[in-house]
C-alpha cells in the first residue's frame, strides 16, 4: 500500500490532466458507464479529455478558461438516454475509487466534494423523465 503522503494532489494542472486521464480509463472500461459515453455522448476523446481537465482546473484551481454550462451538456444528453440515479452512484464510486488509488490532500479532498455536489445537483435537475 501506497503511503498517502506519497501521493501528489490535484494542485496543479498536470496532476489534474493525469486524475481525469485515470478516471476516464476506469469509466470507459466500465459496462454500465461505458457505453452512455462512447455511443451515447459519443464522446471525442482527445477533444473531450482537454475540456473536462479544463473543467477542473475552474473548479480546484480557479482557472477561467472553461466556460462551458454543464448542466446544458447533460440535459442534452439526458433526452437521448435517461441519466439515473445508479449511474449518478457508480460515476462517484469511480471517481472517489480513482482519487483514492492515486492522489490525496486537500484539493482531492475539495474534489471528492465537488464531484458529490455535482452528482446531487444533477440528479436532482434532470428530469424524472427524458424530454
Amino acid at each position: 500500500m501506497v503511503n498517502s503522503v506519497c501521493k501528489p494532489d490535484l494542485d496543479c494542472p498536470a496532476n489534474i490532466d493525469r486524475f481525469v486521464a485515470l478516471f476516464y480509463s476506469r469509466m470507459l472500461k466500465d459496462d454500465q458507464l461505458a457505453p452512455i459515453f462512447l455511443e451515447v455522448a459519443d464522446i471525442d476523446l482527445d477533444k473531450h479529455l482537454p475540456l473536462i481537465s479544463s473543467y477542473w482546473q475552474k473548479l480546484l484551481l480557479g482557472d477561467t478558461s472553461y466556460q462551458r454550462h454543464t448542466m446544458n451538456i447533460h440535459r442534452v444528453l439526458h433526452s437521448k438516454q435517461a441519466l439515473t440515479e445508479v449511474n449518478f452512484s457508480r460515476w462517484l464510486a469511480l471517481f472517489n475509487t480513482t482519487l483514492d488509488s492515486h492522489f490525496a490532500g486537500p484539493k482531492s479532498e475539495r474534489a471528492r466534494a465537488v464531484a458529490t455536489q455535482i452528482a446531487t445537483n444533477m440528479q436532482r435537475a434532470l428530469p424524472a423523465e427524458p424530454t
